[in-house]
């Protein structure tokens, strides 16, 4: 999709997603129907997509990274500090433990808008609650 002049409304911004099921896939969809660029960073191995996945549709690149090993952290961090966004739907306090929490990405990165989506916020007493579909 594009814009009437041939550029969609976010072309130029750069977007890194942290592969995840449900609202954040169908997000980056938008932002990249939009003409955002999108940087996909799956698990090792599920870089490629099922064709009938209509939600993975637009990304410019897929990378997969076990962010649990050091090296490939460093990477996603460089992938992020070269990013406008970065949409996540880990549950909370996943990032912080790969290293890759809000602060440290913006320490590289002091513009970057970390979006964070999960069914019941960071903090509080449904938190360990999965919950995106209807709630």
């Amino acid at each position: 999709m594009s814009g009437v002049n041939g550029g969609g409304p976010l072309a130029g911004l750069k977007v890194v997603e942290f592969a995840a099921i449900g609202p954040v896939p169908f997000a980056t969809m938008v932002l990249s129907d939009l003409e955002a660029e999108i940087v996909r960073i799956d698990r090792p191995g599920a870089t490629q997509t099922d064709p009938r996945d209509i939600t993975c549709r637009g990304r410019s690149a897929r990378v997969g990274l076990d962010l649990k090993n050091a090296d490939d952290a460093a990477l996603a961090r460089a992938l992020v500090a070269k990013a406008d966004v970065v949409l996540e739907g880990f549950r909370p306090g996943v990032l912080e433990r790969l290293g890759l929490a809000p602060d440290d990405l913006m320490a590289d990165n002091p513009g970057l808008i970390v979006t964070r989506v999960t069914g019941w916020g960071q903090e509080g007493p449904l938190v360990p609650r999965a919950g995106h579909d209807l709630t």
